[in-house]
């Protein structure tokens, strides 16, 4: 590694399985980082053929199955990735600046008050001659490409099967595979691990050198683990550092307010969440820079010669340039992630035309909290996605369910010895049998078979919308996309060019004027309102104490949460102006609503 990093200062996270899947190719050669998904090896191995072909570079099949397929496939994909980009940046960097130039465009990307920027535009106010080719040459020469990270949810980490239906080894389970297959390429990037603790896969990364220092205390690889408060982020990264792991970043994402699967705190606001970083984010690296070098010294390896940096950055509904800064000033973050805005940006990301429009029509009430994941967490959807008219048609017919190919979702053994998907029909089709058959009520049947049939194939229909922009088939004519933006996507209605999106991040442009949208803070309170409100509905009829002292603590996280922005207007009145005012009355108004809620009574003990 070289050491130097993008003075950019936002990445695009992932989202779903190909929408983000080849954005290193559209962006990192511009100096903006991106997460690409690597769990789905058809998918990976379908766009390693593509863009083969796009590049002129020789396409060899990797079959399924075959020795180790999975992990071949991540890392001939990104190997791809890593070579093309190269190219990309390669050609910006021979390229003199002159006006709509790549190399051009690189720099009118980057924040204003960065040392580039502001060198790229006192250069263009030169007339010609050595000083300005010295300078131009000199900024050419700055340029840093942004990072090709990858992304492994840790939950999917299914046990596989031979052709004889017998286990493999956990080394071929789908997330050890696909960390192999990253672990064993030529990236010099961030492995970005989510949807929690994997015990198997995080004993597995130390066996791979990359991850731990050289000689030198540096890193080939990072980590960077996906969170979702503090305490997450202290017991990963403690349980980390006691194999010599180092975390090179904690990327906080908000429970509710963001796209994907949301995974909902107890309560805890993403603003106290950042403050506790704030607060704790040194102590934290001593600690975890001292566990690890005891672990790697005790046993014989390099250790690290002064600490890592350790970055915190955060994610989750960010829309507006102030909203990013002041994150970024006030909470002291390192970065930010801009997930959902980028779906509307053709340059950067993948989603097919008709679903673009569809979204580009939508209004807010079109985004919602759905059961669809088979994972069992609840996941961001879309109404008019054709994956969700094919679900509701498939039912209508008398045939809920999806057919199931690639298995990377099949965790269920309530009716089989080996695990099947609950979006699978063949899982459908059984439980609903057995629901059938033992429940009498109409109304209590209904809400039952609503929950079943709320499942939805994600493994096919989060890929679909990169192959059919791509102009490739689907497998098994299973065309239908699902998408799975977060609520900030409501407030965006047009296609919007890279540069513009950018401008708006950086505060250059405002997209976003004459719109009417809540502060980040105030949207995220509300999903939590309502979230609450869900589920002392779903404990209405029977609650246990624990439940219940569960819901009270929530109640209080959130009116503490409340209490802290309220605290915080006198210094977000000078950045937002008269919108203070407005989130004032909103936070007293979610105040008295979460005050309001009955909690209902626990049952007796028998």
């Amino acid at each position: 590694m070289n050491g130097r990093t993008t003075p950019q200062t936002f990445h695009i996270p992932v989202m779903g399985l190909g929408y983000t899947i080849d954005t290193p190719l559209k962006v990192a050669h511009l100096g903006i980082s991106s997460v690409v998904s690597i769990i789905e090896d058809e998918l990976v191995e379908r766009m390693r053929e593509y863009h083969c072909r796009q590049s002129g570079e020789t396409y060899e099949p990797i079959p399924k199955p075959g020795p180790d397929h999975r992990a071949r496939r991540v890392t001939a994909y990104l190997d791809l990735l890593q070579r093309l980009v190269d190219r990309n940046v390669e050609r910006v960097r021979a390229t003199p600046i002159t006006p709509d130039s790549e190399s051009a465009r690189y720099f009118e990307l980057l924040p204003g008050d960065s040392f580039l920027y502001q060198r790229y535009k006192k250069m263009l106010d030169m007339g010609p001659g050595p000083e300005r080719d010295g300078i131009d040459a000199e900024l050419r020469d700055a340029m840093v490409p942004g990072s090709i990270d990858v992304n492994i949810m840790a939950k999917i980490d299914p046990v596989n099967y031979d052709r004889d239906g017998n286990p493999l080894p956990p080394e071929l389970c789908d997330a050890m595979a696909s960390f192999r297959g990253f672990a064993n390429s030529s990236l010099h990037s961030s492995l970005v691990l989510s949807a929690g603790y994997n015990p198997r896969l995080y004993a597995y990364i130390p066996e791979f050198p990359d991850f731990l220092p050289n000689e030198q205390g540096q890193l080939r690889k990072r980590l960077i683990l996906k969170v979702s408060d503090l305490r997450s982020a202290q017991v990963q990264g403690r349980l980390l550092a006691k194999k010599g792991v180092w975390v090179s970043e904690f990327r906080i994402e908000s429970g509710l307010n963001c796209g994907g699967h949301a995974f909902a705190t107890d309560g805890l606001l993403m603003g106290p969440i950042l403050d506790s970083f704030r607060a704790e984010r040194e102590a934290l690296a001593m600690e975890l820079w001292d566990a690890c070098n005891t672990v790697l010294a005790a046993s014989g390896k390099p250790v690290f010669t002064e600490r890592p940096v350790q970055r915190i950055t955060a994610q989750g509904g960010i829309g507006t340039a102030a909203e990013d800064r002041f994150l970024r000033d006030h909470y002291g973050v390192d970065g930010t992630g801009w997930g959902s805005p980028f779906l509307f940006v053709p340059e950067a990301t993948n989603v097919d035309p008709a679903t673009l429009e569809q979204l580009i029509q939508a209004r807010p009430e079109d985004y919602f909290l759905s059961q669809a994941s088979p994972l069992g967490v609840p996941f961001h959807n879309f109404r008019h996605s054709s994956s969700e008219q094919q679900r509701t048609t498939r039912i209508a017919k008398g045939r809920p369910g999806s057919p199931c190919f690639k298995e990377f979702l099949s965790n269920n053994t309530e009716f089989t010895e080996r695990p099947i998907c609950t979006a699978s029909r063949q899982y459908q089709h059984l439980k609903l049998a057995r629901l059938r058959s033992t429940i009498t009520d109409p109304k209590v049947l209904a809400r039952e078979e609503a929950a079943v049939t709320a499942k939805d194939c994600l493994c096919e229909g989060l890929g679909a919308g990169a192959l059919l922009k791509a102009g490739m088939k689907p497998a098994h004519k299973l065309e239908a996309v699902a998408i799975c933006p977060g609520p900030n996507a409501a407030y965006f209605h047009k296609r919007i060019s890279l540069q513009r999106m950018v401008d708006h991040i950086h505060g250059r442009l405002d997209l976003l004027a004459g719109v009417d949208r809540p502060h980040m803070f105030v949207k995220e309170l509300s999903l939590y309102v309502d979230y609450l409100r869900g589920e002392i509905e779903r404990f209405a009829s029977e609650i246990n104490a624990k439940q219940q002292r569960r819901l009270v603590a929530f109640r209080g996280n959130l009116l503490e949460g409340v209490q802290h922005y309220i605290d915080l207007l006198p210094v977000l009145q000078e950045r937002l102006a008269a919108d203070a005012q407005r989130m004032r009355a909103d936070l007293t108004r979610y105040a008295d609503e979460i005050r309001s809620l009955v909690f209902p009574e626990p049952l007796p003990q028998t």
